[in-house]
């Protein structure tokens, strides 16, 4: 009779259990695809720890996230190679406008992680109009080169500078005296260059009339949206859960990512430092605690920006004559 009791108030509690208490079988999640933009770094830690916590099985998926290769994130999203992919905001609107088919649908970081660095002893450098005549070194696009012409006109100057194509790292040709100044990635770039004891000094763009931006995002394209809006709902909420536990708990999220990323990532106390930087400036999490969620003015006022320079351009090639609805390009509806 005990048999009999046990066996029935078992049968009774796991009727009472929620479905998603009861994990699906892999043959059962919807198989999702995301692909990396880089080698693995801080921006990409809500992914893996949405993975190997368990968030996208919980969520019926089967993630599988892409290493980076030679073909860009953007390239597998907009030819339906890859479901999702990180991107940036400047490469999302300029293939989009070209007629790519590419959404944003989940914004990494909140604001500008870039800025203009320079070596701190640059007693010449006090100000944006002081890099008139001086040399860049970047990588040519016309991206950067709208961006710091902007930002010296902003400040009273010409725009006037010369560009230098990189064959090394930006550091060590600051450092020679090869360029005066280059552009950074603060959360990643600007954080090591603190933990290897280099002194610098930046201009932010957003101080000198560049619109903020999401400099980091998460994309896919219009075709997947319409063909499984509910396994992407799912994967975008996941996500964010991996993010926001990034940010709750970065000691654990640190160690996830790293362990996951055992060859890339060997410089632990780089990596946190880093999550850290990302935390404390509200990048991955706003201080009103938003989290993935594109603001509408900000993606506008970046695509006007863009559009004014004349760098976006049609599948031909050509600059674009009318300008873009850009709310078109990117969705927050996904994220419940």
């Amino acid at each position: 009779m005990q048999i009999f009791l046990s066996r029935r108030s078992l049968l009774t509690a796991l009727a009472a259990l929620p479905i998603t208490a009861l994990p699906l079988r892999a043959e059962e999640r919807q198989k999702v695809s995301v692909a990396l933009d880089w080698t693995p770094n801080t921006n990409h830690i809500g992914l893996f720890v949405a993975r190997d916590k368990g968030f996208y099985r919980e969520a019926g998926l089967d993630v599988d996230i892409l290493p980076y290769t030679d073909t860009s994130a953007a390239t597998l999203v907009a030819n339906h190679v890859a479901d999702f992919g990180i991107l940036g905001s400047i490469g999302l609107i300029t293939q989009r406008s070209a007629g790519a088919d590419l959404v944003a649908a989940y914004a990494v970081t909140q604001t500008e992680t870039g800025r203009l660095v320079f070596k701190a002893d640059r007693k010449d450098i006090q100000r944006p109009r002081d890099l008139d005549g001086l040399t860049y070194g970047g990588f040519g696009s016309a991206w950067e080169n709208a961006l710091i012409g902007s930002i010296i006109r902003h400040d009273g100057g010409k725009g006037d500078f010369e560009t230098i194509t990189l064959g090394t790292s930006a550091y060590q040709a600051l450092d020679s005296g090869a360029v005066d100044f280059t552009l950074e990635v603060y959360t990643w770039e600007g954080v090591k260059a603190k933990l290897d004891g280099l002194a610098q000094r930046a201009f932010r763009y957003a101080d000198y009339g560049v619109p903020d931006e999401h400099t980091a995002l998460i994309g896919s394209s219009s075709a997947f949206l319409a063909k499984k809006p509910q396994a992407a709902s799912a994967f975008l909420q996941a996500t964010r859960r991996g993010y926001d536990f990034a940010v709750d708990h970065p000691d654990e999220a640190t160690d996830l990512l790293v362990a996951a990323n055992k060859d890339a990532l060997t410089d632990r106390k780089l990596v946190r430092a880093s999550l850290q930087a990302l935390i404390d400036g509200h990048y991955l999490r706003t201080a009103e605690g938003i989290s993935g969620r594109f603001d509408p003015q900000k993606m506008t006022a970046i695509g006007n920006y863009l559009f004014e320079a004349g760098i976006l351009k049609d599948g031909n090639g050509e600059k674009l004559a009318v300008r873009p609805d850009f709310s078109a390009y990117f969705t927050n509806d996904l994220l419940g």
